[in-house]
């Protein structure tokens, strides 16, 4: 695996951080953020998208991450388009 660091939330501490990276390799885009707490749990597991079950499959999981890192989730999007076509 190949990660490149992206970011990390500018409001960090020493114990959370919210962080993106790129893997460059599988051309997927990584995040680390908070667990979602019960309420949003439940609020996905019941959302409903025609042609998908309804849940959370056994290996996905719901992350959040803060709005203040959208420039770096931005930018982990440019480094995946301009190493897709490689």
């Amino acid at each position: 695996m190949s990660l490149r660091f992206i970011g990390i939330d500018p409001d960090t501490k020493t114990a959370d951080s919210p962080t993106v990276w790129v893997d460059e390799e599988r051309q997927e885009l990584v995040f680390q953020g908070w667990k979602p707490g019960s309420a949003l749990e439940e609020e996905c597991q019941a959302f409903e998208v025609p042609g998908h079950a309804v849940g959370i499959p056994e290996d996905e999981a719901i992350v959040r991450v803060p709005a203040r890192m959208v420039h770096m989730i931005r930018e982990a999007c440019d480094v995946i388009d301009s190493t897709h076509d490689r």
